[in-house]
């Protein structure tokens, strides 16, 4: 407590310091004002912005994060530019960086190669001959799999690394996309099959409506066996840990200490994510055609490499994916595709840069104290909770206090020695290296005590998380800037802004899954029968409001999917307004925020809320973000979150005779 009580007199002197030079961080151009508040708060906040950021033919959506992204790639790029024009020595990171970017924006180049890059792991697949090959084929296949292996804390013991093994193996990703049967769904899985067609003609294959079908087939059989996205979020039932032996017994149609040998690990024992998907893989590999299975290794590689080959393959990859997925019009410029790249192949060393130029350390000063605020604000909060237990509440301030705080940058950045980049080899073949690259990193934790260190997101990225493995909040430099943060703005702005981030990846630690988490990122119940049974009351009530949200015509949000993230909104809120009363109130009377541009500092807290969330979207995209994502649509993580929030009622004089209005009794209350 010493800590964070130091921490908070911190920011009371330093906002006091600053508030007479301090503007309102609202942008009064992004209201909407012939919209009345109460009936549309999203529309009344966000409607300027909406008319001033027009979908352009390249976004599906474009909203507050995709335009500071656009700024972060700018940035990013203008720092890439200048290395790429130079001459570096090989193996440098500067030579690293600029062949990756100099090779991904060389189209003429991969299109004069066409498919040859590819052609050497396709005759890898072609070359199978045998079922008994397929053990040591996946082991050391970087290019097709039935599944995902990966390395990641141990959730019963999350000091160690463990290898987990996750569902995969359908390219559609969500397996809805396979078995609805609406209108809107058949017609993607027609488009599907008639895009796998055309990439296996492009690739030279003979029959290739016979081998699209082959691919629809075998990729519905492995999503009948998936978890849908409601189950994937049960922590407890993702979790199946097991020996090495039993795996053989679960799965005997892959010799798995050869497969292991092949994949370069040893290990006695795995965490198996969805074991009927696993089974099932299993039983495919056991009794289906060889050619067929080879026709599905061979789909993946194409669907692999289609990003690094010619421009005709990647337009036919974007015509799918991009316009009938999706809704969009034009693939984004090369230049963008090319920063894409080099982020997710040397992201640190790029962030290194990144920091050094465009993150300066008083924002990640004022960062720290408005995170200890807000760590105040949720302990008081917890403490005061009339349903929870004396029992539980001492749980989950523990939990609370011992969350760890990563803000802008790590404090160790990672080691690119080993990545080989040689601009004389195809980009195709940069990239393969670079995902061997990867997975080495990865297999390199296992069985080695869990870093805590380490950072799971770019410094430039626009994001932020949290890990309930390791209980940790992170927010990297790239989120910590206008809309969410503006070090010239109020405190009403960055309460409401990013003060609500914070407070969402606070509250993900006690969300539905985070709450299966102890202090030290263990999957062990902290919580009495009772307390649980009650909160889990209350998040129904929250996903019985969600699921009478109509998205689109005959539509409707998937409550259940987007729980946790509606939790981690609603906790963000209420933690993230009391931080801000808490701390108006230490200030001196003659200090503390008055009406400023025709808003209250109550009100301009909601606004700057909901403009974190302004975005234009495409139709299609709204049908495909609602299958495929966790988190509610930007409009309803503003008109669907604030009528449950008593705060936003006061602040806007909000009456039953609004449209928005949800009556006390019926509003979700949790944190």
């Amino acid at each position: 407590m010493k800590k964070i009580l130091f921490a908070l007199a911190t920011l009371a002197l330093m906002t006091t310091a600053c508030t007479k030079q301090q503007t309102t961080g609202i942008h009064l151009e992004n209201l909407d004002t012939t919209i009345v508040a109460q009936n549309d708060f999203y529309q009344f906040a966000t409607g300027g912005w909406q008319k001033n950021n027009p979908l352009t033919a390249e976004y599906s959506r474009f909203g507050s994060f995709d335009k500071l992204g656009l700024q972060n790639l700018e940035q990013v790029n203008g720092l890439i530019q200048e290395i790429a024009a130079k001459k570096h020595s090989q193996g440098s990171i500067a030579q690293k960086i600029g062949d990756v970017y100099n090779l991904a924006m060389d189209t003429a180049r991969r299109d004069q190669e066409g498919i040859a890059p590819v052609q050497a792991t396709l005759a890898e697949v072609a070359a199978i001959s045998s079922r008994e090959e397929l053990s040591r084929v996946l082991g050391a296949a970087m290019d097709f799999q039935l599944w995902a292996m990966y390395v990641e804390a141990d959730a019963m013991n999350s000091s160690m690394n463990i290898m987990n093994e996750w569902q995969a193996g359908f390219s559609l990703g969500e397996k809805e996309y396979y078995l609805d049967e609406d209108e809107h769904t058949r017609s993607i899985r027609a488009a599907y099959v008639a895009y796998v067609e055309k990439m296996f003609s492009l690739f030279g294959f003979d029959k290739p409506a016979e081998r699209a079908q082959t691919v629809l087939r075998m990729e519905t059989r492995l999503a009948k066996a998936a978890y849908s996205n409601v189950e994937l979020r049960d922590p407890q039932r993702n979790y199946n840990k097991m020996s090495i032996a039993e795996l053989q017994k679960l799965v005997p149609q892959i010799d798995w200490n050869v497969y292991f040998e092949a994949l370069g690990v040893t290990l006695d024992s795995i965490s198996i994510g969805q074991i009927p998907h696993m089974q099932e893989a299993g039983k495919m590999l056991g009794d289906e055609p060889l050619d067929d299975l080879k026709t599905l290794f061979s789909w993946q590689v194409i669907e692999g490499a289609s990003s690094f080959l010619t421009t005709e393959i990647y337009m036919t990859s974007f015509d799918f994916y991009g316009k009938v997925l999706s809704g969009r019009e034009e693939p984004s410029p090369l230049w963008k595709r090319a920063v894409g790249t080099v982020n997710g192949t040397l992201g640190e060393a790029v962030g290194q840069m990144y920091v050094k130029k465009y993150f300066p350390e008083e924002n990640k000063a004022r960062m720290l104290a408005l995170v200890h605020n807000l760590q105040r604000a949720l302990g008081i909060r917890i403490e005061n909770l009339a349903w929870m237990s004396d029992e539980t509440k001492a749980k989950a301030l523990e939990k609370l206090n011992a969350m760890t705080i990563k803000i802008g940058y790590p404090d160790t950045w990672r080691d690119y020695t080993k990545l080989d980049i040689n601009a004389e080899d195809t980009y195709y073949a940069n990239m393969k290296r670079a995902a061997k690259f990867e997975q080495e990193y990865s297999l390199s934790y296992l069985g080695k005590p869990v870093d805590k260190a380490k950072w799971y997101m770019t410094p430039q990225t626009v994001n932020a998380y949290y890990n309930p493995s390791s209980n940790e909040i992170c927010f990297p430099a790239g989120i910590l800037q206008y809309p969410f943060f503006d070090m010239s703005a109020d405190d009403a702005f960055n309460y409401g802004a990013i003060g609500v981030v914070i407070g969402h990846e606070m509250t993900h630690g006690f969300d539905d899954q985070g709450c299966q988490f102890d202090k030290d990122g263990n999957m062990v119940n902290w919580w009495t029968a009772e307390d649980k049974a009650s909160f889990d009351a209350r998040t129904k009530v929250m996903e019985e409001a969600f699921n009478k949200i109509e998205v689109a015509p005959g539509v409707h949000a998937n409550g259940a999917f987007t729980l946790g993230e509606n939790i981690a909104d609603h906790g963000g809120l209420q933690i993230a307004y009391l931080a801000f009363t808490l701390n108006e109130e230490s200030k001196p009377e003659t200090e503390r925020l008055q009406e400023r541009d025709g808003f209250t500092p109550a009100q301009r807290f909601f606004l700057a809320y909901a403009n974190v969330w302004a975005a234009n979207i495409r139709p299609e995209e709204i049908l495909q973000r609602t299958k495929s994502d966790p988190h509610s649509l930007g409009r309803w993580r503003v008109n669907g979150a604030l009528p449950h929030i008593g705060a936003w009622y006061d602040a806007w004089n909000v009456t039953p005779e609004s449209p928005m209005y949800i009556a006390p009794e019926n509003r979700v209350s949790i944190w």
